[in-house]
């Protein structure tokens, strides 16, 4: 029998320069969704820090977020030189025989 772990990991990026950053963001409160990264331009500041798509936004310049979409983006567009960010992934560890 296999036996694969699932598990979110915290992750922590700190995207400097400025806007935009290269990623899209999707969901939130308003759609019943989380709200996640859905896209990471390729060669973006975004991608540098090794955003990916998937990752699901927790804060953004140490502001908890509740989850609107809205509020998301009014703190990353108030965002001039830097763009603290905490995403939560998932972290998929190898499958072993057990």
């Amino acid at each position: 029998m296999l036996a694969c772990q699932h598990l979110f990991i915290r992750e922590q990026v700190l995207l400097r320069g400025r806007a935009p950053w290269g990623f899209t963001l999707r969901g939130g409160t308003e759609h019943r969704e989380p709200l996640l990264i859905t896209k990471v331009e390729e060669g973006s500041v975004a991608a540098a820090v090794r955003l990916q798509a998937g990752d699901e936004m927790v804060s953004v310049n140490t502001v908890t977020l509740s989850g609107s979409r809205q509020e998301a983006i009014c703190l990353v567009k108030s965002s001039h030189n830097s763009l603290a960010l905490v995403v939560r992934r998932w972290d998929v560890q190898p499958c072993s025989r057990s």
